[in-house]
């Protein structure tokens, strides 16, 4: 295909420059995949080469399966789209009470619920899908229910566990026998666990100061709905084909047209001007599963997925049937988008615009900001102060309801150490009762606030886990600490 010529070239050239381990890259058009393949290594290490066969996780590429599973269910008579969440599962509750009395499926699974991420409160937990649940009922929320874009996992995890639930089976379940059987896709699973006892993985990647280095596998199976499945170019080209195709495979449905129309329909705003600047676009929407924005003079669905060490992106164009799979196991890495940006350029015929450029100077952007602001955090910190206890003091146990226990211990004379959700960070005296939460896994400084109590015992933790409420999640000392 001629609009393809010297494609494989550009993808290998942007590889480098983005500093990428290992990529995979599948094209369809019109059913038939017109480009499939794999450039750099899978494992830098070992000097293993990536191939289409070669399994990554895709992140939140799977919030489509799970708006999928709920649109089965949905077709099935188990689920209803706008029935509340409560007339399936009474113990759920939101910290808002009309949240709560009218939170349906479609609004779990389109980002409207008034929570902002709250990402920390499960991350690498050690709780349950049941247990997370029960906690969302504390989570501060920042918007108006049904007002505002706000971009959560937990919901998704809800959903995901909720269309189980009807089904008498699991998510897992469910996404096997009613998705991945039918599609073929036998590659496919649920766990980083998982795709490391097949023969042909990716190893995950991270970057920080233009430094690759190999991280740790996260498994996050717990909130898996919202981004947990691992795949391939092989089996994700044929999750493509079936978006093109409205939900048929060959002679099979998988779901009804009217079902497609469903996923694929805009139902929510995406109104943060930081979407604009990340896809480069106006007027971004989000459907069940897919973000959804005109692209010339077609219509562009896509989700991406940022999972630890691992980068996707899966898109496809219905007015052009063609549609892009992009796998990658570096973490957070824009290249997927600049990749499927130039393609469909290529393919519109359009003219092609330096995406590489514009994703590089969003990056450094997002970069100088964060200098700015860990500068600013220096300039206001002030000089010769101690806290007012001894370190021992602060040692013990805290907890929040919707976010578990933070424990703080006390290594040597001099040091504080915090533990959350089994992830170690050092706590740095900053001023006063401040500390310095510095979190090397995470890559974060946040402002760590002690409180003392009239008998004069430190009582409680302030932690800026959540930005978005404008107010820090209080952890409680716990009376036995």
């Amino acid at each position: 295909m001629d609009k393809l010529q010297g494609f494989a070239e550009f993808i290998e050239e942007k590889r480098a420059a983005w500093h990428v381990p290992g990529i995979a890259v599948a094209i369809v058009k019109d059913d038939e995949v017109i480009f499939s393949q794999g450039f750099g290594q899978r494992n830098v290490e070992d000097d293993l080469p990536v191939t289409p066969e070669t399994i990554f996780a895709i992140g939140s590429s799977s919030k489509a399966f799970t708006a999928t599973s709920a649109a089965i269910a949905v077709e099935d008579g188990k689920l209803e789209w706008d029935k509340p969440v409560r007339d399936y599962l009474p113990h759920f509750k939101m910290k808002d009470d009309f949240a709560s009395e009218h939170m349906t499926v479609r609004d779990l699974l389109c980002h409207r619920s008034g929570l902002p991420r709250h990402d920390l409160a499960w991350y690498n937990s050690p709780a349950t899908r049941e247990q997370l649940i029960e906690r969302v009922r504390y989570l501060e929320p920042s918007r108006d229910f049904r007002t505002y874009l706000q971009y959560q996992n937990l919901m998704y995890m809800t959903a995901g566990y909720l269309t189980g639930f009807v089904e008498e089976s699991t998510w897992e379940d469910v996404v096997r026998e009613r998705i991945f059987k039918p599609l073929g896709m036998t590659h496919s699973q649920f766990s980083v666990d998982e795709s490391q006892q097949t023969d042909n993985y990716a190893m995950p990647y991270n970057e920080k100061d233009d430094k690759v280095f190999k991280t740790e596998f996260r498994n996050i199976t717990t909130v898996g709905p919202a981004g947990s499945i691992n795949s391939n170019l092989i089996d994700m080209i044929e999750w493509v084909k079936l978006q093109l195709n409205k939900g048929k495979v060959g002679e099979q449905t998988v779901f009804s047209e009217e079902t497609a129309n469903q996923l694929h329909s805009p139902q929510m705003i995406a109104a943060d001007p930081l979407w604009e600047m990340v896809f480069g676009v106006k007027l971004i929407s989000y459907g069940l599963g897919w973000f959804i924005n005109p692209y010339h003079d077609q219509v562009m669905l896509h989700h991406g997925g940022n999972v630890d060490g691992f980068s996707a992106l899966i898109s496809f164009m219905p007015g052009i049937n063609a549609g892009v799979v992009v796998l990658t196991n570096l973490d957070h890495t824009s290249l997927p988008h600049v990749i499927v940006h130039t393609l469909y350029d290529r393919l519109l015929g359009a003219e092609e615009k330096d995406w590489h450029s514009h994703f590089k100077d969003f990056r450094d952007k997002m970069m100088a900001a964060a200098k700015e602001a860990q500068s600013k955090s220096e300039e206001s910190r002030i000089q010769g102060t101690q806290p007012s206890h001894a370190l021992d003091a602060y040692v013990g146990e805290y907890e929040n309801p919707g976010y578990g226990i933070l424990s703080v211990t006390q290594s040597g004379e001099e040091t504080l150490q915090s533990s959350y959700n089994n992830i170690s960070a050092r706590l740095e005296h900053y001023h006063y009762d401040v500390f310095d939460l510095v979190n090397d896994l995470l890559d974060a400084r946040l402002k760590t606030v002690f409180h003392t109590n009239a008998e004069g015992q430190i009582s409680s933790i302030d932690v800026p886990f959540e930005p978005a409420t404008g107010k820090p999640i209080t952890f409680t000392r716990k009376s036995d600490s």
